[in-house]
């Protein structure tokens, strides 16, 4: 599974409007950086209570990219 796709199946599963997730792959050398947008209402959910399901979804896909020895990063853009 694509990182791309993880981060996206987890935001879907997360949001009341899932049609609205979009995740956008930019490439770098060392970084891929995946951009996460949803809804205005749905960034609660996306982001949690102080931060820990954005800091759950991060430690995923860092975990995650290890295993593809690359280092990836979850920005989640309003």
């Amino acid at each position: 599974m694509r990182l791309r796709d993880m981060i996206e199946e987890i935001a879907r599963s997360l949001v009341d409007n899932p049609d609205q997730v979009e995740v956008n792959e930019v490439q770098g050398e060392q970084t891929t950086v995946l951009e996460l947008r949803v809804a205005p209402g749905d960034l609660g959910k996306v982001i949690g209570k102080q931060g820990r399901t954005a800091r759950a979804m991060r430690t995923l896909l860092t975990a995650a990219g290890m295993k593809h020895q690359k280092r990836a990063v979850l920005e989640i853009l309003e």
